[in-house]
């Protein structure tokens, strides 16, 4: 299995819509993760939950797969979010990311049934035995139904070979020091939770995966290069500069703020898929506000 180091920023793009049919944009995907590749951002995450991976259909995950792998070009790596009800369909989804030259898949379980360890083991186990790429473990039990407690966690990476990272989205900043513990400090985890950025760093996080890059990845860059320099009070000072930005992107549900901070920003991505609507004129406005002083702080 080849190697796949990812630290730094992981930037998570949004999946454009048209504005006139609501079909799948994939020209603006391209030029929306083309910026996030020349804003310098270490990897690019696309079809995770701020993807609306949830609301495409087969056709349309395969197609924003395949156009985002291209669109990335080899740049930086490329994660494939995968999440689905059944092991089958997931199975065909991450040996699709790996055909289309995917070099990680991330696999959110999910469940309608509560499924217990012996059920989430083996789900990741038939993922994992089929593909040569490594995989990233997802927990965020707050969109997936499922809670993978880091006791867990550690076990799958310990059991299963190809599974060699963990991005952890609880938002309990203890459970990436209980992995660390666990692991010696030697297992690879990855922050999900925007406003835990700063103490997830400190907790031994080696990247953060985060939509903010969609709107200010010079914040979310200069806090990763300060935390890589040990530079703490350069850390805490531009953390605290983003952390209005990142509480509402958070807040307001990422794929309604995301798109609309990206509108504001000069790209038109089209609207969230229904049931979800676009963002309301007077959190639009917020939104503008946040932005405007998190650049003139700079």
């Amino acid at each position: 299995m080849p190697a796949t180091v990812l630290e730094g920023i992981i930037a998570y793009p949004v999946t454009p819509f048209s504005r006139t049919d609501g079909s799948l944009d994939l020209g603006r995907l391209a030029e929306l993760i083309d910026r996030l590749v020349v804003s310098g951002v270490h990897a690019i995450a696309p079809l995770g939950s701020t993807g609306e991976s949830a609301y495409l259909d087969d056709r349309e995950w395969f197609d924003a797969t395949e156009a985002s792998v291209a669109a990335v070009d080899g740049r930086v790596p490329t994660v494939v979010g995968i999440a689905d009800l059944t092991t089958r369909s997931a199975v065909r989804r991450a040996r699709y990311a790996e055909h289309v030259g995917a070099d990680v898949v991330m696999v959110l379980p999910l469940s309608y049934w509560k499924l217990d360890e012996r059920e989430i083991t083996r789900h990741y186990q038939e993922i994992a035995g089929a593909i040569g790429i490594p995989l990233m473990v997802y927990n965020n039990p707050a969109t997936a139904g499922i809670d993978l407690p880091p006791e867990l966690l550690h076990r799958l990476v310990d059991q299963v070979e190809n599974i060699t990272m963990v991005k952890e989205s609880s938002g309990d900043v203890q459970r990436m020091h209980r992995l660390a513990q666990l692991s010696d400090g030697a297992l690879p985890f990855y922050n999900g939770s925007n406003p835990l950025a700063l103490e997830a760093f400190a907790a031994g996080a080696v990247g953060w995966c985060t939509a903010a890059p969609c709107v200010i990845p010079e914040l979310t860059l200069e806090l990763y290069r300060a935390v890589r320099a040990g530079d703490l009070d350069a850390a805490r000072a531009v953390f605290y500069r983003q952390l209005p930005v990142l509480q509402f992107l958070l807040g307001g549900g990422l794929p309604t703020t995301v798109k609309a901070g990206l509108t504001l920003r000069g790209l038109d991505v089209g609207e969230p898929r229904h049931p979800l609507l676009p963002l309301d004129e007077a959190r639009t406005k917020r939104l503008a506000g946040l932005l405007t002083e998190a650049d003139a702080d700079r």
